[in-house]
């Protein structure tokens, strides 16, 4: 049965609208009636009591902010009556408790179909790369991408040009500017899809960016680590690289990168070409031409083999969120994750600014002091700079958010953290430090969707949970973006871009632990080889992060 209202913790003070609630709509929980004095839209929050101004507002058992003027009981929170706020933390005095682990049995025998690599790790897909070293370099990456992408059918982008054809000829015809409008062009639409040559390959990806030269030797250093980390990466088969030759981040460092990340010595195919050696444009692309298709030869003799769950990195990413992220799909992620930590396997939670309000919760599930005291301190740089910069945490909210009822960093973080269920915190990760140990890890990267997924991956996911509310395409070159409304409505209004539905919990029709359980069977396919709808899309969206204040 669909309530009106839900009250997340017991030490709330305010009630989430469930539905659209009029003036003067009474609702009723655990007993005690609340009456709204406004319209209270879906999503946002109703005052449960009346708050004075600096009165504490709690959301999730933990404080989100404070009242800046007087709310009565049953009027709405707004960013113009409540500003962001949250307790402190001491890193020196955890509460651990033992974690209970979820039940696992029906999982414990369960397997993926994966890509098996010789340093004991598994994909869940069969890439090759083609990697500028530098921007400078990006231009060829284009004339790569054109020369191989169409003829070995790997294009999954729908071709519009045939609709921009279809126009041109009803202007030569004299058709007017309304008639244009008016016209349905679907008819004109053709998916060119060509028959792969090398099936066991799922792609060729190709990772330009803006980075390798200018800015500072750290900004190097980073980028190498994080090209590095994907072409270490389990979804990898091999890589072709491009180096200019002059820049910052020398092949050299790059390789260094590779080897920190490969205990067990690498042993892919890499190739790697230098502009400044080689000479022509033509000397560069027809050799790298030749090693890439001679890699794809190599790739395409890896077919997908069983392996146990426990080969599983999962990261966990919101992007787009609202006002029932952190009641439906964040926990039901969160389910998810005690889940995968209990089979054995790794989970990577990311997005520092969305973790703020909840330092002491993560502090108290650490494993040992070592890895509070690195999260704090992470988390207090990553806050400081963006202080000296003249901004902070309170100001990570987007007008979408704060339009769907997040209306404060505080509050918006408290439902993220969810995503990282209950279990302890084994890890702390700087940006692009890899993932080595199963359980939950924490990695230091930005709120922004893009940043955090690309540094997830590059830190080991091989299938990465999106929740959104609002509706986001983001996806990944390598690693499958699962994308897990938090409302029926997103999930019927963008059917194209969500592949699992948890606006079924708010509907009353599943519990978090029925939806988290659906997400998981949903994972083992994805990781079996079936297509989320940003692969299909041909989304694969990637952006080093430079250290700089992103929130």
């Amino acid at each position: 049965m669909k309530h009106l209202v839900a009250k997340i913790h017991p030490q709330d003070n305010v009630l989430v609208a469930l539905t659209d609630l009029p003036i003067g709509t009474p609702v009723t929980w655990d007993g005690t009636t609340v009456t709204t004095t406004e319209r209270i839209p879906a999503k946002h929050k109703l005052a449960l009591e009346f708050l004075a101004p600096g009165d504490p507002v709690h959301m999730y058992g933990v404080l989100v902010g404070k009242a800046r003027e007087a709310i009565s009981v049953g009027g709405l929170l707004t960013t113009a009556n409540m500003q962001h706020a949250t307790d402190s933390y001491d890193e020196h005095h955890q509460r651990r408790a033992e974690w209970q682990a979820p039940d696992v049995s029906k999982w414990q025998d369960r397997t993926f179909m994966g890509y098996h690599r010789a340093d004991g790790s598994v994909g869940t897909s069969n890439y090759w790369l083609v990697i500028p070293l530098v921007f400078c370099e990006n231009r060829n990456i284009q004339v790569l991408e054109e020369a191989l992408v169409n003829n070995l059918g790997y294009a999954r982008r729908k071709s519009y040009q045939p609709q921009t054809q279809a126009l041109l000829e009803l202007m030569q015809a004299g058709k007017s500017v309304e008639e244009i409008l008016a016209t349905d062009l679907h008819s004109a639409e053709i998916n060119q899809q060509k028959v792969k040559p090398f099936p066991n390959v799922d792609g060729i990806r190709f990772l330009s960016h803006e980075g390798g030269c200018g800015g500072i030797r750290q900004d190097a250093q980073t980028l190498c680590g994080l090209l590095a980390g994907y072409i270490t990466h389990p979804n990898v088969a091999g890589a072709t690289v491009l180096s200019l030759g002059c820049q910052n981040a020398q092949v050299s460092m790059l390789q260094d990168e590779i080897n920190k990340r490969s205990p067990k010595g690498f042993d892919k195919p890499l190739f790697i070409l230098e502009q400044q050696k080689l000479g022509t444009e033509e000397t560069l692309v027809s050799m790298a031409l030749r090693q890439t298709f001679a890699g794809l030869m190599q790739a395409n003799q890896l077919q997908r083999q069983p392996a146990p769950l426990s080969k599983l990195c999962i990261g966990l990413e919101c992007g787009g969120s609202d006002g029932f992220s952190g009641i439906s799909a964040n926990p039901a992620v969160g389910h998810v994750s005690d889940l995968m930590v209990a089979l054995g396997g790794s989970v990577i939670l990311a997005e520092f600014p969305e973790l703020c309000g909840v330092e002491q919760e993560l502090v108290d599930r650490s494993v040992n002091p070592a890895t509070a005291e690195r999260f704090s301190s992470l988390m207090k740089a990553y806050g400081d700079s963006a202080v000296a910069v003249g901004s902070g945490f309170d100001m990570n909210p987007s007008p979408g958010n704060i339009r769907d009822g997040l209306i404060t960093d505080a509050m918006k973080s408290a439902g993220a953290a969810r995503k990282g269920g209950s279990s302890p915190v084994v890890a702390v990760l700087d940006y692009p430090e890899p993932v080595t140990q199963p359980g939950l890890n924490l990695l230091c990267t930005p709120g922004n969707d893009v940043e955090s997924t690309t540094a997830e991956v590059g830190s080991g996911a091989n299938v990465v949970l999106f929740t959104t509310g609002l509706g986001t395409p983001t996806g990944n070159p390598i690693a499958p973006v699962v994308k897990i409304s938090s409302n029926t409505a997103l999930a019927k209004r963008m059917p194209d871009i969500i592949d699992v539905n948890t606006g079924t919990v708010i509907d009353g029709e599943e519990t978090i632990e029925q939806a988290g359980e659906r997400i998981l069977d949903y994972i083992i396919r994805v990781a079996s080889g079936e297509e989320v709808a940003a692969v299909r899309h041909g989304q694969t969206d990637f952006i080093p992060w430079k250290r700089g204040v992103s929130l």
